[in-house]
């Protein structure tokens, strides 16, 4: 089986690809195999996309695009209802986590089936944790998409995804909370255990997938929740709060912004490597 992005078929001659399975001492599965000057001098990465596009790029490329369809066509069916509950638990980790690095305490994180959520913290610098719901929630979607084009990459971020499941479950959460976890938790684990143990590439997609959708789900919830209508109590009322010279869709604007930035980002470091 190949990888998203792996080495050229029998028969095909491209300097530009190769993988670990030709150095063992390579650790990424995509690399040049030839460098340019410019290249050389930046320790072999291509930063200005210059070998770019060939084909697992394209296919790389091509798998976003469809799951960006997909999510399109599927958005208002429950289908996508577990997706967008598990979006929202990433956008309350992201307040959790950013009160835990200002040293705040997290008293609860709570996921309703509404779409909607809460974390309870005292302490910690509000400044820092209130955008970290929204802006959070575009980063570890793009976080999600970089690490989706490497097997052990992938691996790293299912790990780290099941390990904020798992520790989230000590701070009060409600049942819909639980459930949730607890699913995507087992879906996350066998995903690893095919790919470790039967096939591969198998949890890459599935990275590849959460990545896309909770970077969606970030843009268009900053969009709904932020621009087109003001809601009281929402991230953008708290940042007018404490700014009161700006205004909630000027703060829903910037979060756009910032979330938009981190979806390109996310993209652009995918291909570099």
């Amino acid at each position: 089986m190949g990888y998203l992005r792996q080495d050229p078929l029998p028969g095909l001659s491209d300097p530009f690809y190769a993988t670990s399975d030709a150095d063992p001492t390579t650790d990424w599965l995509f690399e040049d195999a030839t460098l340019t000057a410019d290249e050389t001098s930046t320790g072999g990465t291509d930063w200005q996309l210059k070998t770019c596009c060939g084909t697992y790029e394209i296919v790389f490329l091509c798998l976003m695009a469809g799951y960006l369809v997909i999510i399109y066509f599927t958005w208002n069916t429950m289908l996508m209802k577990p997706m967008k509950l598990l979006a929202v638990f990433v956008h309350e980790m992201g307040h959790a986590t950013a009160c835990w690095m200002t040293c705040g305490s997290v008293k609860a994180i709570e996921v309703y089936g509404n779409e909607g959520g809460v974390t309870k913290y005292v302490g910690g610098w509000r400044w820092f944790i209130i955008p970290a719901g929204y802006v959070g929630g575009a980063f570890w979607g793009a976080f999600f998409v970089v690490l989706s084009g490497n097997r052990w990459a992938s691996l790293v971020a299912a790990i780290l995804f099941c390990l904020a499941m798992s520790v989230s479950l000590f701070f009060s959460p409600n049942k819909t909370m639980v459930f949730l976890n607890l699913g995507f938790i087992l879906l996350t684990v066998a995903f690893i255990l095919i790919d470790q143990l039967v096939i591969h590439p198998f949890l890459q997609y599935l990275t590849l997938f959460y990545g896309v959708f909770i970077g969606s789900f970030s843009v268009y919830d900053i969009y709904d929740d932020l621009i087109t209508r003001t809601v009281e109590g929402s991230d953008a009322h708290a940042c007018h709060k404490l700014i009161p010279c700006c205004m909630p869709r000027c703060v829903g604007v910037q979060f756009a912004i910032l979330a938009l930035a981190f979806q390109g980002l996310g993209l652009y470091l995918a291909l570099v490597w």
